[in-house]
């Protein structure tokens, strides 16, 4: 987080009307009416010219015979000329005026999505969210021209490479974090003690929590009793393990690595872990720790307690310089030993189904999430018509908190200024404290930076950018947009085809996970994950870092990911007033490209989001 906004973009200039910027430049009115100088000897000089006039009349009368016989002549050859060219011209207005019906004829039908989108119930609801505003839009000329772009899209093929990874050394990369370990590196028979854990934070910060315990259990050759989840009154989910994830197979898969047990053994349960020393918490070890720090600080009360408690564990344990067959192990732990309950399957795979409408091959990805809550149709039951529809996931990271800790601005003018200013000081006490005490960025230099999270209109400009049609089947995982309609506007009226879990499950269906909103974000995970694509708009969203990571792991080439660069596109978006469609387009292809190139895992980066690495993934040659 931490970003901020330009102020409005400048207005596009009026465009001038052709019947009037093309007048007759000659034309003065001020001589209508007006008397002409010189008096009766003007009128007597008048006179004369015409009694020379008549004394001509003989030739004036031939002459004008031959002009009219040729300007007859010139009518009668180049009078079809004239109507071709009218006719053409008709022809244009009318295709015009029929792709815009097309087009908005489109939006009208397809407005249900708008309003399928989730409304919360009366206790639930966000004044920030809910309030009603009017359509915010920060580029009304570039979203003109995206529109009339899509309406001449609609009747051309889509280029298949949308839906395709565009390097192909992305398919030598096989998934083997579970590959067996040589004996002499497995665990010992004898551990130093147990390991408890109570992860913080969200589904996807709970994830990264137990992978690190994991590795920290190995590490340290202990015993690593199931984490539980610390209930939080921001996530408002009292969801275990259990609830969220399958115990038995999390156990299994890991027994050849470290051992795992549900509880604590009966005379540790009883000890006071706080008063013995035992009770490890952020305080006591640095973020993106390394492994001499859990050597130094918590091996020492582990040898002497034989039981430490990780209170409110996270990114405790950083990713170099880190042993490999720890990297592998937390990839394991990720990739294979984590696996969603039934319960959850079972409706994700509603969901997915009820995208594709159709059933297909099941992918790598559906069979690893999914279970055997997926079903592959034999191929002699697909036919063209019949084909399943690709969906395009979107994780658009515009909810209220992201929006105010940014500290841009989004062209809601003073009235969303203060809304967002208040907010910081309910619930970011320390942000404002720090503000007071540092050197202010302007909400200008800030956008500049790429510190802003992109708003609905920019991430459906980078679409349209992209070149995906106005029919697109968009999926969008989180549905607590800021500014609720006000903002999706702009986003609907390029894409209607908008679904979310709360408008492709019934009430019934969804209702078991009302609440939970571990179990929600579960969901989420799984739409995102086995989309045909998926594109992220803030990639320090730990739900689109874990989620690249999965399509890089399990999918195989064919799981595209889109990254936009916010500086760069920050940049472009920068032009709204001058630059051309045609140039929008080529810029914004060229940034999703350069996210896309194929690149192992670099020193400090995140394994769970960059897997493309040896202790993770095996190359074939």
């Amino acid at each position: 987080m931490g970003k901020q906004g330009s102020p409005r973009s400048p207005r596009p200039e009026p465009q001038i009307d052709d019947d009037l910027s093309s007048g007759t430049k000659d034309y003065d009115p001020s001589n209508v009416g007006r008397r002409m100088p010189g008096g009766d000897n003007h009128l007597n000089s008048k006179m004369l010219l015409l009694h020379g006039l008549r004394n001509d009349s003989v030739k004036y009368t031939t002459c004008k015979g031959s002009f009219v016989g040729k300007k007859h002549l010139w009518l009668r050859k180049d009078v079809r000329s004239i109507i071709f060219v009218f006719a053409l011209m008709g022809f244009f207005l009318l295709l015009d005026s029929f792709l815009v019906s097309i087009f908005d004829s489109m939006v009208l039908q397809n407005s249900s999505a708008i309003r399928k989108l989730p409304v919360l119930k009366e206790e639930d609801r966000d004044p920030y969210l809910m309030k009603e505003k009017a359509p915010v839009q920060m580029y009304d000329r570039l979203l003109k021209l995206a529109k009339g772009a899509l309406a001449e899209k609609e009747f051309k093929p889509e280029l298949s490479t949308l839906w395709k990874e565009p390097y192909r050394q992305v398919a030598a990369w096989k998934p083997c974090a579970d590959r067996k370990v040589s004996p002499s590196l497995g665990k010992y028979k004898k551990g130093n003690g147990y390991i408890v854990v109570s992860a913080n934070g969200g589904l996807n910060q709970q994830r990264v929590a137990i992978c690190n315990a994991v590795a920290v259990a190995s590490l340290l050759n202990a015993t690593l009793v199931l984490p539980r989840f610390l209930y939080s009154n921001v996530w408002n989910d009292p969801s275990q393990f259990g609830d969220i994830y399958q115990e038995e197979h999390f156990m299994d898969v890991l027994k050849d690595e470290i051992k795992v047990v549900k509880e604590l053994p009966s005379h540790l349960k009883s000890l006071d872990l706080e008063a013995i020393g035992s009770l490890i918490t952020d305080a006591d070890l640095v973020k993106e720790a390394k492994p001499i720090d859990y050597i130094r600080v918590v091996l020492p009360l582990l040898l002497r307690n034989r039981v430490v408690h990780l209170l409110g564990y996270g990114n405790r344990l950083g990713f170099d310089p880190l042993p490999s067959e720890l990297q592998r192990l937390r990839c394991k732990c990720n990739f294979h030993a984590l696996k969603f309950v039934p319960e959850i399957q079972h409706v994700g795979s509603l969901l997915v189904r009820r995208i594709r409408k159709y059933d297909d091959a099941l992918s790598m990805l559906d069979k690893q999430l999914l279970g055997n809550f997926m079903h592959s149709s034999p191929s002699k039951e697909h036919d063209a018509a019949r084909s399943p529809s690709k969906y395009l996931a979107l994780h658009l990271r515009f909810e209220i908190d992201m929006v105010a800790y940014s500290l841009c601005e989004f062209g809601g003018g003073e009235s969303e200024k203060k809304e967002l200013q208040t907010y910081r000081e309910v619930h970011f006490p320390l942000l404002i404290e720090r503000l007071k005490n540092s050197k202010p960025v302007s909400p200008r230099e800030l956008r500049k930076l790429g510190r802003c999270p992109l708003t609905p209109e920019e991430a459906g400009l980078v679409l349209a950018g992209i070149g995906f049609k106005h029919g697109t089947y968009i999926y969008l995982a989180g549905s607590q947009i800021y500014g609720g309609n006000s903002r999706m506007n702009s986003f609907t009226s390029l894409y209607p085809n908008l679904v979310t879990k709360e408008t492709l499950l019934t009430p019934s269906e969804l209702a078991p996970f009302q609440n939970f909103s571990s179990k929600l974000a579960a969901l989420d995970f799984i739409a995102c994950a086995t989309a045909d694509v998926f594109a992220m708009t803030d990639s320090g969203s730990q739900l689109s870092s874990l989620v690249s990571g999965f399509r890089t792991y399990y999918g195989g080439g064919r799981a595209p990911t889109l990254r936009p660069n916010k500086k760069r596109l920050a940049a472009i978006l920068s032009e709204n007033s001058t630059i051309q469609w045609n140039s929008f387009e080529d810029r914004v292809k060229k940034m999703i490209e350069e996210g896309q190139r194929v690149h192992v895992r670099r020193f400090g980066r995140s394994i769970y989001r960059q897997p493309r690495c040896q202790q993770c993934m095996c190359k074939s040659h």
